[in-house]
């Protein structure tokens, strides 16, 4: 988020920038002020790429574009962006809350340099409990609220979801198979017997009775487990009192597995029912951000940020960015309890309600249980940080090892590792890992379908595709290599062969320096042996104790693994299709109409044209069309 100060941004360089293209910098932007209105908007400062180097709001563009001709009262890092700006670009609102809200999607989309960064902010799952079948499943979900249903969350981690669902299935007795797996059943699945489902698609329980566990399981989740608690403890006393021993030991069981939901549920305040708890600390130049989730009274668990940023940005800003760049795709809590107040606090908050449709309130609480809520925060986000940064110091000396063992000209700062993975040439994959001082980077994984004319198993064709497919992209995306999209180091799994065919694509795309080492596996496949191929130079291996090569051994391990996790994939969703998949014309909605209708796919085969046009939703043409394409070589 900008300001009125421009305090924000992330370090690009180390070198000031010189004085003659500053000059035309400030040139630039002085001409752009000509026709610069005194209205909110937004703005953005392009470099010679047309890249967006820093997007900035204001309540009066032409004010606030002025402070960067101010040379003089601007910090180092703000001339650099001045110096590399080539154009300048604005759009104007009709107020400060609407440039804030543009401002915000469009760091979101441009990921500018200059600004606070938060990469990594996917979608947070919930839990469904769908509305759109007669017996409701019980499911995970992340991503558009597409399906009727009620969602309850979010919460910190898939785990998290995970592992509420199981208990609540132990609690509640839901069904979590898909409508098609529901549809064809016939007798109770495993669960069932492990009292994890009451089996409505068999009908040992009525649809009246699943009904009650149904709405059971959403008043707990919308925080009436009191109510629910001491329903079943009532239930289960009756049924004691009534010498059914049974269905009283069962009531346990579930009264149970809902102790269980709750004793992870470690902090709960009864004062607070929706809202986020986020606590920051700084040292060192980095940040980490801690964010609590409470919804409905309960704790759903919590994630550690670390932001990007500029190392001398105030901790206010840090968190004015984060927080906006944070709610830029979802919906913010009533109440956002914070350790430190963000930078415009009531611009901020009025933005968030208006994305929100509803108020928003921002507060820093001095005492009592909300501050002892935001002390835990800050106390973990401490030890998080210091975890961190005793990783990077770690990781950086792991780096100059392998700059020493294999000779490189500089520390590496981006290590892209390569593996093929594939079954007697079928569901060929490449894949791409990267690494670099923060670890693994996963957001920079690539994989890549072997979609050649290649012959099947030929490993040196599949790694020569891989890598002319990978380069060719990189020299058209970031031909003058400024966005950190060229690695310092490719590593190869295998030996000579891959090597070669490595160097082979690298340079008919007239790429010759990037520094390439192959890893192949020692006699036996043995690992602590591995042999190590570079241009030019002979095989050698490392101490078998080195730490070098145990981190070169991990990052070839995760490619590996990456590789092989694509390829069952693949594999998996190929033994998965249905044979209904490949009649045109027959979308998801049909497709399960059918299924629901017959029960499986070899049924629908099966049918006649006349109990196909019974199935509501599927009209006599698409009937006539799903019997053809079964019986068109009968």
């Amino acid at each position: 988020m900008a300001d009125d100060t421009a305090e924000n941004g992330q370090i690009p360089g180390e070198n000031p920038a010189p004085r003659g293209v500053l000059a035309r910098g400030v040139e630039v932007i002085a001409d752009a002020l000509k026709r610069l209105p005194g209205s909110p908007g937004v703005y953005r400062m392009l470099n010679k790429s047309g890249d967006a180097l820093y997007v900035g709001k204001a309540r009066n563009l032409k004010k606030r574009v002025t402070a960067y001709t101010q040379i003089g009262k601007l910090p180092e890092r703000l001339r650099r962006m001045v110096a590399e700006t080539t154009q300048l670009e604005i759009v104007t609102t009709n107020t400060e809350v609407e440039a804030l809200l543009l401002e915000i999607n469009l760091i979101k989309r441009l990921m500018p340099r200059y600004n606070v960064l938060l990469r990594d902010d996917k979608s947070f799952p919930y839990i469904l409990i769908t509305g759109d079948h007669a017996a409701p499943q019980i499911a995970k979900h992340r991503g558009a609220r597409a399906r009727k249903g009620d969602y309850y969350g979010p919460f910190a981690s898939a785990g998290a979801v995970h592992r509420t669902i199981t208990a609540l299935q132990r609690a509640f007795l839901l069904r979590s198979c898909n409508d098609s797996v529901f549809a064809s059943r016939t007798r109770p699945c495993l669960l069932y017997q492990i009292k994890r489902c009451s089996a409505p698609c068999t009908g040992r329980i009525s649809l009246e009775d699943y009904g009650q566990l149904v709405q059971q399981a959403k008043d707990f989740l919308s925080g009436k487990s009191r109510d629910v608690q001491a329903r079943l403890a009532g239930d289960m006393q009756a049924a004691s009192d009534a010498l059914d021993f049974e269905r009283a030991g069962a009531i346990r069981d579930r009264l149970r597995a809902l102790a269980h939901v709750q004793a992870h549920q470690d902090i709960n305040v009864s004062e607070i029912r929706d809202a986020d708890v986020i606590a920051a600390h700084q040292a060192g130049g980095h940040t980490c951000v801690q964010v609590f989730f409470f919804r409905a009274g309960s704790n759903f668990g919590n994630r550690a940020y670390f932001p990007s940023h500029d190392r001398h940005l105030p901790l206010a800003q840090v968190m004015a960015g984060f927080i906006a760049l944070f709610y830029a795709n979802k919906p913010a809590p009533p109440l956002i309890l914070v350790s430190d107040l963000p930078a415009e606090c009531e611009l901020l908050s009025e933005a968030l309600g208006v994305k929100a449709e509803r108020k928003v309130e921002i507060s820093r609480p001095s005492r009592g249980a909300r501050r002892n809520l935001v002390d835990n925060a800050l106390a973990n986000a401490r030890e998080a940080l210091a975890r961190r940064l005793a990783e990077n110091a770690s990781q950086r000396h792991l780096l100059e090892g392998v700059q020493t063992a294999l000779g490189l000209e500089q520390v590496p700062q981006r290590i892209e590792v390569y593996d093929n993975s594939h079954l007697q040439g079928r569901n060929a994959y490449g894949a791409m890992i990267v690494a670099g001082p923060d670890g693994f980077t996963k957001n920079a994984y690539r994989k890549f379908s072997i979609a050649g004319d290649i012959a099947p198993g030929d490993d040196y064709a599949m790694m020569r595709e891989v890598m002319s497919r990978r380069f060719a992209r990189a020299q058209k995306e970031d031909p003058d290599r400024e966005r950190g999209q060229w690695p310092d180091l490719v590593m190869i799994d295998g030996g000579l062969g891959q090597l070669a065919a490595t160097e082979s694509a690298l340079a008919d795309l007239g790429v010759d320096d990037v520094a390439l080492v192959a890893i192949a596996k020692g006699p036996d496949r043995d690992a602590g042996r591995e042999r190590f191929f570079r241009p030019g130079r002979e095989p050698f291996s490392l101490e078998p104790r080195d730490p070098v090569l145990y981190y070169l051994q991990r990052l070839r391990d995760e490619a590996h693994r990456f590789a092989i996790g694509t390829h069952r994939a693949k594999r998996s969703a190929d033994i998965a299709r249905s044979p209904l998949d490949e009649i045109p014309g027959i979308g998801g909605k049909r497709k399960r109409a059918l299924l629901l209708h017959f029960g499986s796919a070899r049924s629908v085969a099966a049918a006649g044209l006349s109990d196909l046009e019974t199935v509501e939703g599927i009209s006599k043409a698409v009937a006539k069309k799903v019997y053809d394409h079964f019986h068109s070589q009968s």
